[in-house]
């Protein structure tokens, strides 16, 4: 294993929550995140690890009424797939009414507590 996948998917959310997300990417260029040890997609072992970018933009949405029972309380809530250059995140859309969610929207990404459990989830936020 490398240098750059020691760190797991705690220490990639610790990364995001301080503004220092990142990803890592294969010889080949395919973008993937942690914790990975080969790239699932073509069995690469060298993976450099790479600054996240600041912005992404929203590729798809939906609103989520009928939650599970780890985020009852965060419902309803919006969940989107957020392109960041090479790699997508999944997260919950915070701080814009759930009307105003549209695809193209360029998002910030950070961590923050589930209402429901205080467990740490990706969320984003519009950009500025």
């Amino acid at each position: 294993m490398t240098a750059a996948t020691d760190g797991g998917y705690d220490e990639f959310l610790d990364a995001l929550a301080d503004g220092d997300g990142y990803f890592y990417a294969c010889s080949n260029g395919h973008g993937l995140l942690p914790p990975r040890q080969a790239c699932p997609h073509c069995g690469d072992r060298e993976l450099a690890r790479r600054e996240l970018p600041r912005t992404g933009t929203i590729v798809t949405h939906t609103t989520v009424s009928v939650p599970t029972p780890q985020f009852d309380d965060d419902a309803p809530y919006v969940t989107a797939i957020v392109e960041f250059g090479q790699v997508r995140l999944t997260g919950i859309v915070r701080r814009v009414d759930r009307d105003d969610v549209a695809i193209e929207q360029r998002v910030t990404a950070t961590v923050e507590p589930s209402e429901t459990t205080g467990d740490r989830t990706i969320t984003f936020r519009p950009a500025q």
